[in-house]
């Protein structure tokens, strides 16, 4: 269908720390989860209630998957731009299963580093990783009420 968009866009906290896998050609993937929450005020009670989410993430690029590798850690803030995917696999018992993930793969993926562990800031876009530049200033500045989505 022309003129179909598939973008996703995560702000969220990695919720274990990422695992990175390699092909039979010795290409690396990083799988990583990352989970984002949702928090209301309940109408009937007035208790503050909480709903998470986790997202499976899968990084082909790999100047992305260097960054993963060397910074992220469990609890790291990331901003993700990806696209979904959902393939067809089958269990132990022979039961066809599906899964979705958010991809970032070639020049369609963006990986935005949201927290400062250890003085390491950096971000990445398509197939390579950079030092964040201005985007280092606009990662201190953001916290949880700034995000407008």
């Amino acid at each position: 269908m022309a003129g179909s968009v598939n973008k996703v866009i995560i702000v969220g906290n990695v919720g274990q720390d990422p695992e990175i896998r390699s092909t039979q050609d010795g290409r690396k993937i990083a799988n990583l989860s990352i989970a984002t929450s949702e928090s209301w005020k309940d109408k009937n009670t007035g208790e503050r209630r909480e709903k998470t989410e986790w997202h499976r993430v899968v990084i082909f690029t790999e100047g992305l998957v260097r960054v993963i590798e060397s910074y992220i850690k469990k609890g790291s803030k990331l901003y993700i731009e990806g696209a979904l995917q959902t393939r067809k696999w089958t269990d132990q018992a022979g039961t066809d299963k599906y899964t979705t993930e958010v991809v970032l793969q070639g020049f369609n993926g963006k990986l935005v580093m949201l927290d400062n562990r250890g003085g390491n800031e950096g971000n990445g876009q398509g197939g390579g990783s950079g030092n964040g530049g201005d985007k280092q200033d606009f990662a201190k500045d953001l916290d949880d009420d700034s995000v407008p989505f």
